[in-house]
């Protein structure tokens, strides 16, 4: 971005001094002390990974899990979540940001607590419906805050650190789960929360909401703390930010048009396939003759930690369109050679239209060579995954949005993406038994295409941009 753009745009809060970058350093603590939500998020969503195994072998009279009851401890947490981002969405434009991340750590905490003190099956899932709340309201209201806070240049690494923290949160709950118990391990996810709490009681409000509230002493005193200056940056007009939300706004450009955006990036990730390559995971790990399967959870979080890393590195260098194109053109390939291998190992004719999705699929020693491709495949996935459409769509949720409608917009993003994980998730078995494995790959590898046909299309580059030059981007201006 030259001078002369920043001249031509007047943004809500620019860097101290003009086009210098910010000296002050405080913003990524602040960032890191909200990143703590999706940290929990993280840890709860890949709690159910060793807690459901020990749960299953456990003997009577220890409290113990049926098969239904399994699946419901797994799936709860979609459906909490999907309810925790339309709280989440109303949260997050009363309450503010800071104070709806804040009060996200009691779910989170009460969660845990109440699994750790589990005598039935009844408590066990309305712990986790109480985490999948509180999941529900980090994934919205974490990337919001560090958006807001953060300066442009460093806006793409801060906002992909939150989909690093989630997959980080799912590492440690698979290595804890391995010297933990599955209650030690409920008591070690209180410990994230309770950290995000002590740290953001020290943390601002972000300086737009302030301002939004007509506090502009407070947003200037936020933005001393976070940059170091209040140098350069002008209070907006804020009449707009508080008319609220209302349907005849939709046939504005700068509301339809990220809100499409939005919406269609939260449903494609989603059908990416990465649901269903998770899902398989373990088997494949067999398939290939290792010795201890459940390193395949392991080695695919390690996978993802690793490049969801590199993204945020380069995501303010390479730019969110480019990764974004690049990670779907990777999907595509690896799906298609995980269905290839489907094919060539399941494809033969069969009289029974059942699918046994957990078989393995062949024990001839042709099949330990096929299992390494799609060992190969599934890792070329996760990775490609975590370079693109597992952290940008969250990033860009939290860019593209104006300030009067983020609330209610965020909202709706992170409903259709937990719903459609749900559904996702429950319709996956039925789907394989309808178009067989190496099908529903395929049909993944359809949509990634489809994907990348709506990232070039549609999906406008914010990187080096302020949050009020891609909203006048939106608007035409």
């Amino acid at each position: 971005m030259t001078p002369g753009d920043q001249e031509e745009t007047q943004p809500l809060l620019r860097p101290p001094g003009g086009s210098s970058a910010p000296r002050g350093r405080r913003v990524f603590l602040a960032a890191f002390a909200a990143a703590l939500g999706p940290l929990s998020f993280g840890f709860a969503l890949g709690y159910s990974s060793p807690a459901i195994p020990s749960l299953r072998r456990a003997a009577p009279p220890a409290l113990r899990l049926d098969d239904a009851a399994a699946s419901w401890f797994g799936a709860i947490v979609t459906l909490g979540a999907a309810a925790g981002g339309v709280l989440g969405g109303w949260l997050v434009d009363r309450a503010g940001r800071k104070l709806s991340l804040l009060l996200c750590a009691v779910p989170f905490v009460a969660g845990f607590t109440v699994i750790t003190a589990a005598q039935n099956v009844w408590m066990l899932l309305g712990g986790r419906l109480l985490t999948g709340l509180a999941c529900g309201i980090a994934s919205l209201v974490a990337p919001v805050y560090i958006s807001e806070i953060a300066y442009p240049e460093v806006r793409g690494l801060l906002g992909s650190c939150v989909q690093l923290m989630v997959v980080i949160g799912i590492l440690l709950a698979y290595l804890a789960g391995w010297v933990l118990k599955w209650r030690w391990l409920a008591v070690l996810g209180c410990v994230p929360p309770s950290f995000m709490l002590l740290l953001m009681c020290c943390m601002p409000e972000t300086p737009r909401y302030l301002l939004t509230q007509h506090k502009r002493q407070e947003a200037v005193a936020a933005m001393q703390f976070l940059w170091g200056s209040e140098q350069g940056w002008e209070e907006p007009p804020v009449g707009a930010e508080h008319e609220g939300f209302h349907l005849a706004q939709l046939r504005r450009p700068g509301v339809y048009k990220p809100f499409i955006i939005g919406i269609s990036l939260m449903a494609f990730q989603q059908l990416s396939g990465i649901n269903a390559v998770m899902f398989y995971a373990e088997t494949i790990f067999e398939e290939a003759k290792f010795k201890d399967s459940s390193l395949a959870s392991v080695i695919v979080g390690i996978i993802q930690v690793l490049f969801t890393a590199i993204a945020a590195l380069v995501m303010d260098r390479a730019g969110r369109r480019l990764l974004l194109a690049l990670s779907g053109v990777v999907m595509v390939f690896s799906t298609s050679a995980f269905g290839a291998y489907f094919k060539l190992t399941q494809g033969g004719p069969s009289n029974s239209s059942h699918v046994d999705l957990l078989a393995p699929v062949s024990m001839e020693p042709a099949s330990v060579g096929l299992a390494w491709l799609a060992v190969g495949s599934m890792c070329l996935f996760i990775a490609g995954f975590a370079m693109g459409w597992g952290p940008i769509p969250w990033l860009l949720m939290s860019e593209i949005f104006p300030l009067h409608v983020k609330g209610l917009a965020t909202g709706v993003c992170v409903l259709t993406n937990w719903f459609m994980a749900f559904l996702v998730t429950k319709e996956f078995s039925s789907l394989m038994e309808v178009l067989r494995p190496y099908g529903a790959f395929w049909l993944a590898a359809a949509f990634c295409i489809f994907s990348v046909l709506f990232t070039l299309a549609c999906v406008p580059e914010t990187k080096g941009k302020t949050l009020e030059q891609i909203t006048a981007h939106f608007e035409g201006r």
